[in-house]
C-alpha cells in the first residue's frame, strides 16, 4: 500500500472514530483535520512513515478509550 493511501485511510479512520469522542467530537474533527493539512506539505518518506505510525498509535488509543468505556457501561448496568 503505498504512503498517500494509507494517510487517506488513516484520516478517514480517525474522522470516524472521532463522531463518539467523549469529549467533544466537533473539535477533534476540526483539530485531526488541522494536523493533517499542516502536515501535507512534507516529502521526506521517512517523515511520514513516522507520522503515520503515530496516527496508528493515535487510533489504538481512541479504540481502547472506547472499550473501557463501553466496559464501564457494562459494568455499571449490572453491579450497581
Amino acid at each position: 500500500m503505498s504512503q498517500r493511501s494509507r494517510v487517506i485511510q488513516l484520516y478517514k479512520t480517525l474522522q470516524y472514530l472521532g463522531r463518539e469522542y467523549p469529549v467533544s467530537p466537533e473539535k477533534f474533527r476540526v483539530t485531526c483535520k488541522k494536523t493533517f493539512k499542516n502536515n501535507s506539505k512534507e516529502t521526506s518518506p521517512e517523515k511520514i512513515a513516522e507520522m503515520i505510525a503515530k496516527g496508528e498509535y493515535v487510533v489504538k488509543e481512541i479504540e481502547s478509550l472506547y472499550a473501557l468505556k463501553k466496559y464501564r457501561a457494562m459494568l455499571k448496568r449490572y453491579y450497581d
